[in-house]
């Protein structure tokens, strides 16, 4: 059941974030398309109060159950960053508005950035093991919970991870082929944007 419902919060998403963005830009509705939007994160509640309550029914604690709490770490901390990325991509192409920045290649620029993506991370893998740490107690002595212990090994793996590539990118900064810095091309795509 925990997976189906995993799968459906999934395919929910898109279709909500579709539906908000072509409700936006093609039919001019905006607080329509606020609407639309705003309903994303009860797909998280709802997954969370389904697997709340798969435990309670006594379901053995399993990898669905782990699944289900590194996807909603992962929708806290990126939904609203993939869902504001793609919005202006859809303002650009739909709506007639300037091309979305890109983020900087290059250089400081790209590493900050990487951080700041890194810094996501942490907050979904954090959302995640406090889920999973719940789920824990919740279960108690009276279930196996090692499945639960392993997905919080995995969350902390996660971030471990995308830290040690975070930090490739200021331990060793890639240069800019044509001799600029990634600052330089960060302002002057947002320039060029500006003038489109």
């Amino acid at each position: 059941m925990v997976v189906a419902l995993i799968i459906a919060c999934e395919v929910g998403f898109w279709v909500l974030l579709a539906m908000g963005l072509a409700v936006r830009y093609l039919l001019k509705w905006h607080r329509t398309s606020v609407v639309l939007l705003l309903c994303e994160p009860v797909l998280e509640l709802v997954l969370f109060a389904a697997t709340a309550i798969d435990l309670k029914n006594g379901a053995e604690p399993g990898w669905e159950h782990g699944l289900a709490a590194l996807y909603i770490g992962y929708t806290v901390a990126f939904g609203h960053y993939t869902i504001r990325w793609l919005d202006g991509h859809a303002a650009h192409r739909l709506g007639g508005g300037p091309p979305p920045p890109k983020p900087p290649r290059y250089g400081r620029a790209r590493a900050r950035h990487e951080a700041k993506l890194w810094l996501r991370a942490v907050l979904g893998g954090a959302v995640a093991l406090a889920l999973l740490e719940l789920a824990v107690r919740y279960v108690g002595d009276s279930g196996d919970v090692s499945s639960l212990r392993a997905f919080q090994g995995v969350a902390v793996r996660t971030v471990v991870i995308y830290g040690l590539i975070a930090l490739s990118y200021t331990v060793w900064p890639r240069k800019d082929p044509g001799g600029g810095t990634g600052e330089e091309h960060r302002l002057t795509a947002e320039k060029e944007s500006a003038r489109s």
